[in-house]
């Protein structure tokens, strides 16, 4: 995962227009096709992105992006497979457990029934019209699909070296979050719900953007979804991965705020019935024990 950097040749003034025009039919796209969802999609919507940064680069400078990004995007592609297939193997998802810890941790009600009881309403039907959190719930929700690969291609324009630093940590992180659903597949809330283990909470996810007529598109990665993928929850650990790579970067004392984010996504998650508290917190302990893990690997490979 290594490559050279390119030597950027574009004026100001080039570099502003394509800039312009490429966020400009990313919005077109959004608005009428959908934002873009699955890692291929949304890699080929980065790779767009530095053409446009540096829009006068030769030819062979924009391919030298796939040159880098072919073997993180076959893991990917890997990681997105096994996952809609590790649901098939034959092991009975989980009910009861989880329900059990949400329950004991607040009191004798899970937090989904509350929130949604309290927020959504009673019952929470998606005819309701949406308030200004579930716009931010639902906004930071689907963020978890553009976030950490966002920040890739970012890294992958400034620094190759710290872009295969995060690489190895998000592709890890995956991994290890696919090799636990396999070992213990678990129905999320609003599965619970369904199968009569929870009270009634329904998968509110697209709430708040329900009235703009927003959603997200796959593109290219179609049809792989793993229904029982809840434990732990990535949505959250990859978010808590996201603030703790800044938090570590940073000198700030203002850098701490950016636990907001995971923990956001994390209320959006047991809010809309995706996750329990139980998920979350497991996602967050396994990406800082990846943060700490794989920090330690590089600092003995350095050696």
């Amino acid at each position: 995962m290594t490559g050279v950097m390119l030597t950027p040749g574009t004026s100001r003034a080039a570099r502003n227009r394509a800039m312009a025009a490429y966020v400009g039919l990313l919005l077109v796209w959004s608005w009428f096709v959908g934002i873009p969802n699955d890692p291929a999609g949304v890699v080929l919507w980065i790779w767009l992105a530095t053409v446009a940064w540096d829009v006068e680069a030769p030819r062979r400078a924009h391919l030298a992006f796939w040159r880098d990004w072919w073997r993180p995007m076959l893991l990917l592609v890997g990681y997105w497979l096994a996952r809609g297939l590790a649901d098939g193997i034959g092991i009975a998802p989980h009910y009861s457990m989880p329900v059990r810890f949400d329950e004991w941790l607040f009191g004798g009600t899970a937090p989904t029934v509350w929130l949604q009881g309290a927020w959504c309403g009673d019952p929470c039907v998606k005819s309701l019209p949406p308030r200004w959190y579930d716009v931010l719930l639902t906004t930071t929700y689907a963020s978890h699909f553009l976030v950490a690969l966002t920040l890739a291609g970012v890294l992958w324009v400034r620094n190759r070296d710290e872009w295969t630093r995060w690489l190895r940590r998000y592709l890890t992180l995956l991994y290890a979050g696919l090799a636990i659903y396999v070992v213990y597949p678990m129905a999320p809330p609003w599965m619970a719900a369904r199968d009569g283990y929870l009270p009634e909470v329904h998968r509110i996810t697209s709430r708040g953007w329900s009235e703009i007529d927003l959603h997200r598109q796959t593109m290219i990665m179609w049809g792989m979804g793993n229904k029982v993928a809840a434990m732990p929850s990535l949505h959250a650990g990859i978010a808590f991965l996201v603030a703790l790579w800044f938090i570590t970067r940073l000198r700030s004392p203002w850098r701490w705020l950016l636990l907001l984010y995971p923990l956001t996504m994390s209320l959006a998650l047991v809010y809309f019935a995706e996750h329990y508290v139980l998920d979350t917190i497991a996602g967050g302990a396994l990406a800082l024990l990846v943060m700490v893990g794989v920090g330690r690997w590089e600092r003995r490979r350095a050696a």
